[in-house]
């Protein structure tokens, strides 16, 4: 008989960075929620009500024109948290968040979020690190989409979500991976089939896997190395990732996601 393994807040490396006296004060209020593939979590102009930590799923905040066109500007995963607008003084986002690949994540109330931040603590000093890791994922994003090619934006793109999952395996269209890129579905497949001629990765409709994790970084462009430098150079908590286990015996949590 298998033993079912739940999510702990300790998953999201943020959370298991805090001290003692801090999760103390925050662990007591998180609710545990289940991150279908495609939900959104936040929508451009709505109240943001919640800040999510989480601990194996993926969320891109992606900006939406007005002909519906949009492109991905940065990922978030557990190794830190979505919703940064809230404690940053706003209520909003102009950004969509969307859920690129399904997992579970806590998420704690805004006034709990805000209390501990305005003790000027340790969350305060973490949260504003991570949002200079932010800032450096956008910039380098927005160099990636202007100078480099559709097969090194995917190679980026994929290893930046290798970073932040415990496997290696992404379920997604190539709708999805297009408006990812802001590219044509089309030029997402001709690069996906190219990686997968190099040995880089497997590719099937809806499915990729990671063969060749070196390989990716070696035809991939400098940014993902900026990015992931100035990450671990910012985050240095990283260091101590854990890996989850026993991922397919998580157990169901119907919590509401829509309202975030």
């Amino acid at each position: 008989m298998s033993t079912k393994t739940t999510p702990q807040p300790q998953h999201n490396h943020l959370l298991a960075a805090l001290s003692p006296e801090v999760q103390a004060r925050l662990f007591p209020h998180l609710e545990l929620v289940s991150l279908q593939l495609n939900s959104v979590m936040y929508e451009s102009g709505r109240p943001m009500r919640h800040v999510y930590f989480p601990t194996d799923a993926i969320v891109s905040l992606q900006y939406i024109m007005e002909n519906g066109a949009s492109t991905a500007i940065l990922v978030v995963g557990n190794e830190g948290l979505l919703g940064i607008s809230l404690f940053m003084g706003g209520a909003s986002t102009p950004n969509r968040s969307l859920v690129q690949s399904a997992g579970y994540a806590y998420r704690l109330p805004r006034p709990h979020v805000k209390n501990e931040f305005n003790r000027h603590g340790q969350l305060l000093q973490l949260m504003l690190r991570y949002t200079q890791a932010l800032i450096t994922q956008v910039a380098q994003t927005a160099v990636c989409n202007r100078h480099h090619s559709i097969d090194q934006q995917l190679c980026r793109w994929l290893l930046l979500s290798m970073d932040r999952l415990t496997h290696n395996n992404l379920s997604m269209t190539q709708e999805f991976m297009g408006n990812m890129l802001g590219v044509r579905r089309e030029g997402v497949t001709h690069a996906a089939i190219k990686l997968q001629q190099q040995g880089a990765i497997t590719y099937s409709r809806g499915s990729i896997k990671v063969l060749d994790r070196n390989q990716l970084e070696a035809l991939s462009c400098e940014c993902y190395g900026v990015v992931k430098k100035e990450t671990e150079t910012l985050l240095p908590y990283l260091s101590q990732r854990q890996v989850l286990t026993n991922l397919a015996d998580i157990p169901v949590v119907v919590l509401p996601t829509t309202n975030a």
